[in-house]
């Protein structure tokens, strides 16, 4: 069952087209990550979810029910939906327990206790009731604004970049304290975030924009691994392209004959290889140069870029029985390095020579 459904939105500022027209469901009770680069229409499509904007064409329904049609929309107050902007946006003349309170009528039943227990819910001490936004982190100022969202037991929860003031450690944290929160409560959520490591930890759905276009939506695992286009996976994180010829499920390209997602089309194509599918092993200079082995692919080290845990490794290949499969024309996969991820504490030096294995099959862009 679909909690929101979106049919061919699309909003103009002037003669701008910001969405040209998105489609989109969003199943009742999952996560939805909506990214996409800066200018893309994210948080336009964000506004008009929540009201504060109506499409130009279009319609919007949550549960069954139409919210807009065209410029003809349900106001914001009547939706039922929570939002947390990027900072939180509280009220700084009052207390805590008046930001988590102040969607509450004062009249509500046991409002004291509802208050409570939405503390509990984002886990935070009643103790802190009293306090003002300014005597908070910037994790609990975030966990208050959900709490207030949360008030009014919202049918969908809107999040805009709720997580990036935060470091990099609370950010971890409070972003999966929140996941596990909606999940737990069952609202459907929508997050719009530029970190692609964030979409893809926080979402069941992953909706890419490009230029006011919803160019694929899909899984956290299928966007990452098999991306329509160069670009959404370059979006997605570091990649490696190459031009293969393809036959049979294989694929013959720079790194010598390797296995491919796609075993139907056959003759020239370009794949995709993650960094951390490439896996490295150090090798004599003998070896690399003059190795008998017509299946083995090797390179040199050329840089190393140190993260801790992971070092990103650039290895330029070394010419060996690949290049005989390789059209003059695609040259430039033996020029431009390889980034490969390699553990950090056994990671090769810069100079080192390289024995490459591929784990896994590549990637086949479409024609």
């Amino acid at each position: 069952m679909t909690s929101l459904d979106l049919h061919a939105v699309r909003k103009h500022y002037g003669p701008v087209a910001v969405l040209g027209g998105i489609d989109l469901s969003v199943a009742a009770g999952s996560r939805t990550a909506i990214v996409g680069p800066s200018g893309s229409g994210k948080t336009t499509l964000l506004r008009i979810i929540a009201g504060f904007e109506a499409p130009d064409a279009g319609r919007v329904a949550l549960g069954g029910q139409l919210m807009a049609d065209g410029p003809d929309a349900m106001p914001a107050h009547r939706r039922g939906i929570g939002f947390v902007p990027q900072d939180g946006a509280l009220f700084p003349h009052l207390t805590v327990e008046g930001n988590v309170g102040f969607g509450l009528a004062r009249h509500t039943p046991q409002r004291s206790e509802r208050i409570a227990e939405l503390m509990d819910m984002v886990a935070l001490d009643t103790a802190m009731l009293t306090r003002r936004p300014h005597e908070l982190s910037g994790g609990q100022q975030q966990r208050v604004a959900l709490a207030r969202a949360l008030a009014q037991r919202p049918r969908l929860m809107l999040l805009d970049e709720p997580f990036s003031a935060l470091d990099t450690g609370l950010r971890a944290s409070t972003r999966k304290a929140v996941a596990q929160l909606l999940g737990a409560a069952g609202i459907t959520t929508i997050l719009v975030t530029h970190d692609q490591a964030e979409a893809l930890s926080f979402a069941d759905q992953v909706a890419v924009m490009r230029e006011g276009q919803l160019v694929q939506a899909g899984s956290p695992h299928e966007l990452y691994l098999q991306p329509k286009d160069a670009a959404i996976a370059s979006f997605l994180g570091d990649t490696i392209v190459l031009p293969a010829l393809l036959a049979s499920g294989w694929a013959d390209c720079a790194l010598g004959r390797i296995p491919v997602n796609d075993g139907q089309r056959n003759g020239p194509a370009q794949i995709m290889l993650r960094p951390e599918q490439l896996q490295v092993a150090e090798v004599p200079l003998d070896v690399a140069v003059h190795g008998t082995d017509p299946a083995a692919c090797y390179g040199a080290v050329t840089d190393t870029d140190f993260g801790g845990s992971v070092c990103v490794l650039s290895v330029r290949l070394l010419r060996g029985t690949g290049a005989a499969r390789l059209a003059p024309a695609d040259a430039a996969a033996w020029n431009t390095p390889l980034l490969v991820h390699s553990p950090g504490l056994h990671a090769p030096a810069a100079g080192a020579m390289v024995r490459i294995t591929v784990a896994g099959q590549a990637h086949v862009f479409g024609a």
